[in-house]
């Protein structure tokens, strides 16, 4: 009786000190190897490996993740994730709902009202139910941003999954996060913009993944999905969608030397941003990140958007089914994105010359790419295809990726990341 006490109480705490599942290979410890993107420049990645006994964690609810992840601290750690976390949970672990959060008289009908373009017009959102909004988003946030810090390294046990969380990677060093199903971070209070696009747009707060001012990062083998609640369902108002989602891995504000490999982006509108703004000019020789055998699969875009970064992009494969798809490649400002032996799947409606799109971006380099099957010049589709609102693109980056692992035909690759990207696939 008093052994299952104990485990009893083990199990409420949600935070334990116990062995991976015995049917899997540990990978706590694994470090990124050498050679492997950008992310092994230098020291390397090597996330939580040097992690004492007393800093390893088996985790099976949000407050055991938080209290794990120690408010971000550098201290050497290890978290296995077990089972499924609800990032948005009380911490008695009870689920909250939007409703939940909702506080200083915020309802979205009232918020509607007030800021209809037809009576507001284009100001900025301002008074009552605006801040009543951004106090309600404020407590949400205090339970699904989750701040990873330095030197830690996350990994999924068997069949692990996030839902709800947002993982902020924010001013820190050496981190790794794999094996690990993280799934619909839904914001419950989005702001209305006038003035984006022209007509006015949605905007949400949380990444899936964020890294922010972090550099020495290692993703492989997970899944990013809008997984339980997509924005195709949600209503228009305004004549928008009303998003519910951010980005799935946002890499911004100087964050460097990144390699993201053997993923999945799954059923999502703006999949990765490496670089938030044409302004920020400080972003100039960092966002360097590898992206390998990554599956992008119902994306609408940015996959990626790219600027600034030297990106190496090579044997991933794309699947574009959506009716609203806009474009894989984004080209912006200052960008010098190198990709190899990619493979695009797409339905006869989505054209090569559909796959790249530029914002003031001037040169792509490609090589190896194949479209349906058969091999296409990505360059030279888009200078013939552009509509002249932007300058052609040159095949002269500025640099030629040196780290590496073996790059294979697209067509092997694209068989390769079919079977093998994605949590739960780590060989």
């Amino acid at each position: 009786m008093r052994l299952r006490h104990i485990a009893l109480a083990a199990g409420m705490v949600g935070l334990l000190c116990l062995p991976a599942h015995a049917d899997a290979r540990d990978i706590s410890r694994d470090t990124l190897p050498a050679n492997d993107g950008w992310a092994s420049a230098g020291e390397g990645t090597t996330g939580g490996s040097a992690a004492d006994a007393a800093h390893v964690y088996t985790v099976t609810d949000r407050a055991g993740l938080v209290r794990a992840l120690d408010g971000g601290s550098a201290t050497p750690k290890i978290i296995r994730i077990a089972g499924t976390i609800d990032a948005n949970t009380d911490d008695d672990g009870d689920h909250l709902d939007c409703a939940d959060y909702a506080t200083d008289g915020y309802a979205l009908k009232k918020y509607l009202a007030a800021y209809d373009p037809r009576t507001w017009g284009a100001a900025k959102p301002s008074g009552p139910q605006e801040e009543a909004r951004q106090a309600s988003a404020k407590k949400q946030a205090e339970r699904v941003e989750l701040l990873v810090g330095s030197n830690t390294t996350i990994v999924g046990l068997k069949g692990a999954v996030l839902k709800g969380g947002s993982l902020q990677v924010r001013n820190a060093n050496n981190v790794i996060i794999r094996n690990l199903d993280l799934r619909d971070a839904y914001d419950c209070f989005p702001v209305w913009q006038p003035n984006t696009g022209g007509l006015g747009d949605w905007k949400t707060a949380y990444d899936t993944i964020w890294l922010t001012g972090s550099t020495h990062v290692w993703v492989d083998h997970v899944t990013l999905s809008d997984k339980g609640h997509p924005d195709a369902d949600e209503p228009t108002y305004f004549a928008r969608n009303y998003l519910r989602h951010d980005g799935l891995l946002d890499i911004t504000n100087g964050s460097d030397l990144v390699t993201v490999s053997w993923s999945k982006f799954a059923d999502h509108d703006k999949a990765m941003l490496i670089g938030n703004s044409d302004s920020a000019t400080g972003d100039r020789g960092r966002l360097r990140v590898t992206l390998h055998h990554n599956q992008f699969e119902s994306v609408v875009q940015r996959a990626p958007r790219v600027r600034f970064g030297q990106v190496h992009l090579y044997n991933n494969r794309y699947i574009a089914k959506n009716d609203d798809y806009r474009y894989s490649l984004g080209i912006s400002t200052e960008s010098a994105v190198h990709a190899e032996n990619n493979a695009f799947h797409t339905p006869g409606h989505i054209e090569a010359a559909d796959l790249v799109k530029s914002w003031n971006g001037s040169a792509l380099h490609q090589t190896g790419t194949l479209f349906n099957g058969y091999p296409v010049d990505l360059l030279a589709i888009y200078n013939a295809y552009n509509s002249g609102s932007e300058r052609d693109l040159t095949a002269d980056v500025g640099w030629t990726p040196t780290l590496h692992t073996k790059i294979d035909s697209a067509e092997a690759a694209d068989r390769a990341v079919a079977r093998g990207a994605g949590a739960g696939r780590i060989p």
